[in-house]
């Protein structure tokens, strides 16, 4: 079993937030302990859902080429638009150890709710969690036309962060607003974090009970969007399951 709190980060990114009319993007998944730049290659098989659109229209990824420090996706984008591209890992199981507990909740902002089953659970307390984990990411293809909106409309993702203004034409200062969607509806009282590249102080916000939230983007670069639903488990042979996700943009 792996160690929870290892790369606990997962995100897609592409080569470039924008580009023109039919050019091949790259796009990487990685892994790890913070936004400081890829770290570990998520394997191929753990990946179950990718999906990608551009200008309201479908579009594919080629299969998925193993980096050494990140699993590599490419598309084609052929017309003008915004982009999106969304991948959804499989579940799997991860254990941590009791002295690991309380880092791992300060560093997803658990509630006093959370600990308080953890702290009330019988002794001997073991962690066992089924965690599963979504990742967007958007790029501009020229200039998209005026009434392109299909960034606004959510990719299907089990947990997905949808922004509420066109994230290819942020600059620094900006506020972005989003509203995240758990199994196709609005979650209120979410805790999400956005975090500058390279920066450890996040901006936390909690969404509303339409499930919206925004903060500022106050360093130029790439923002990691991140955010997880930890509960108790259904299944017997668990004690937790946990849902990621990660949305990345850029602030000019």
């Amino acid at each position: 079993m792996a160690n929870l709190v290892t790369a606990r980060d997962t995100w897609l990114q592409p080569e470039r937030f924008a580009a023109t009319p039919g050019a091949t993007l790259e796009f990487g998944l990685t892994s790890a302990d913070g936004f400081n730049g890829p770290e570990t290659a998520i394997q191929p098989e753990r990946v179950g859902v990718v999906r990608g659109r551009l200008a309201g229209e479908t579009i594919t990824f080629a299969a998925p080429m193993p980096g050494e420090k990140t699993l590599r996706f490419s598309a084609t984008l052929p017309r003008p638009g915004v982009a999106v591209f969304g991948v959804e890992l499989k579940p799997r199981v991860l254990e941590l150890a009791p002295d690991k507990i309380e880092r791992y909740f300060r560093e997803i902002h658990a509630d006093d709710a959370l600990r308080a089953v953890w702290a009330a659970g019988p002794e001997p307390r073991t962690w066992r969690e089924s965690c599963g984990k979504n990742a967007k990411a958007f790029v501009r293809v020229g200039e998209p036309p005026a009434d392109d909106r299909a960034w606004a409309q959510p990719l299907g993702l089990r947990l997905e962060i949808v922004p509420e203004r066109d994230p290819t034409a942020l600059r620094v200062g900006d506020e972005l607003p989003v509203r995240v969607w758990k199994g196709g509806a609005p979650f209120a009282g979410f805790t999400l974090a956005f975090v500058a590249a390279g920066e450890a102080r996040e901006h936390v916000v909690v969404t509303d009970d339409a499930g919206r939230a925004r903060a500022k983007l106050d360093w130029p670069g790439a923002w990691l969007l991140h955010g997880t639903d930890l509960r108790r488990a259904t299944a017997a042979a668990l004690e937790w399951e946990s849902d990621f996700t990660a949305l990345v943009v850029d602030a000019r």
